[in-house]
């Protein structure tokens, strides 16, 4: 008995000591106004699975990204991005779009996320297309398929961890006549 005792106490401690991770939101990035530079300071984690696919054309020999298995005859290249999974903001196309990369590689690949209004302006996956069972996503100049979920999948953030980006700030008090 006082082993599971012991043992819960040890997993409510990594729970406590776990991050709290909160969803990336247009109004958490409004208030706090964060600049380009403080934004790729903040390290952002998927909340979902995305799966991204596409058929391979029998001439193309070079797969960089993901794994090839044979559907129906046809081969598909996958490229997994497990929930949790750290990533960094590369750049922002517009004001409200985020490029985020997943991927260490020196040429960053990257998905694109902004506020969906149905969502509380959550930041989520956006595609090119979506419909009831898939969406058509870019990802490192190709055309790839995904599930219709990959919708929700979108950004969380350690709100604690990016709430202590280094702000120098200093208030100018005026200057008067002698």
């Amino acid at each position: 008995m006082n082993k599971l005792i012991f043992l819960s106490f040890i997993f409510l401690g990594l729970i406590a000591c776990s991050p709290t991770l909160t969803p990336f939101s247009q109004k958490l990035y409004d208030d706090q106004k964060w600049s380009l530079e403080e934004l790729q300071k903040i390290q952002f984690y998927l909340s979902d699975d995305i799966v991204l696919y596409r058929k391979v054309a029998s001439g193309e020999t070079t797969i960089n990204n993901g794994k090839i298995k044979m559907v129906n005859g046809e081969k598909i290249e996958e490229v997994i991005f497990k929930k949790g999974i750290p990533g960094v903001l590369i750049f922002m196309p517009k004001a409200d779009r985020f490029a985020i990369s997943f991927d260490s590689d020196t040429d960053p690949k990257y998905l694109i996320f902004g506020p969906n209004p149905k969502m509380t302006s959550r930041y989520v996956l956006l595609g090119k297309e979506w419909d009831r069972n898939s969406g058509q996503v870019t990802y490192d100049n190709q055309v790839y398929e995904t599930y219709s979920g990959s919708a929700f999948a979108g950004l969380l953030v350690n709100l604690k961890r990016a709430n202590k980006l280094e702000r120098k700030s200093s208030e100018v008090k005026g200057r008067v006549i002698q």
